[in-house]
């Protein structure tokens, strides 16, 4: 592994423009054009695609095209999960989306940050990335962007259009930009 793969992979400030990354992203693009452009009934094509581009891909999640993403390798997600039209996955930094999740289109999971105070490596390029995670059970709507470093817990409902700057507890309706808790959603589970 690259210095720099290692460092973004570590939270440590890191250059995108690292031959090993480019070509990681680059490969990353060719399988996401295979990905979007494949028959819109052949679905067993389209997940043998997902199942050797993202970390892992639970059973029966469906991705709905077109999907854009940095690596895919950073991408985990679990069983029974469904990711609407445009989804975008920055995945500098690990996402772990659980199981039985809902992700309403153009959803955006963000994994990358660059130095605000600091603008000469900015301007210079380094950046670093901090992972995202969403629980079990969460419900994203529509047009929601999750920011980096941020963990949803599970059974969470975000509001769409929220713009989510920190964690949000479990069993909560959380809306607005930037995303507060509006409301606690503890309730019996279905049976």
């Amino acid at each position: 592994m690259g210095e720099m793969k290692r460092r973004m992979l570590s939270g440590e400030p890191y250059r995108d423009d690292d031959g090993t990354l480019l070509a990681e992203r680059l490969a990353c693009r060719r399988a996401l054009d295979e990905f979007n452009g494949a028959p819109a009934d052949d679905d067993e094509h389209r997940v043998a695609i997902l199942r050797s581009l993202l970390g892992s891909l639970g059973e029966r999640t469906r991705i709905m095209p077109p999907l854009r993403c940095d690596y895919g390798a950073q991408i985990h997600i679990g069983d029974d999960s469904f990711l609407n039209y445009d989804a975008i996955l920055l995945d500098c930094a690990r996402i772990t989306i659980g199981s039985n999740v809902f992700i309403g289109p153009r959803a955006q999971l963000l994994t990358a940050l660059h130095p605000m105070e600091d603008h000469a490596a900015r301007r210079a390029g380094w950046e670093s990335a901090a992972p995202v995670t969403v629980g079990d059970g969460v419900w994203l709507g529509a047009g929601v962007i999750v920011c980096p470093g941020v963990r949803i817990g599970p059974d969470a409902v975000i509001g769409a259009g929220s713009v989510v700057t920190r964690d949000v507890p479990a069993r909560v309706f959380a809306a607005g930009n930037p995303c507060r808790v509006i409301r606690s959603l503890e309730g019996e589970a279905p049976a």
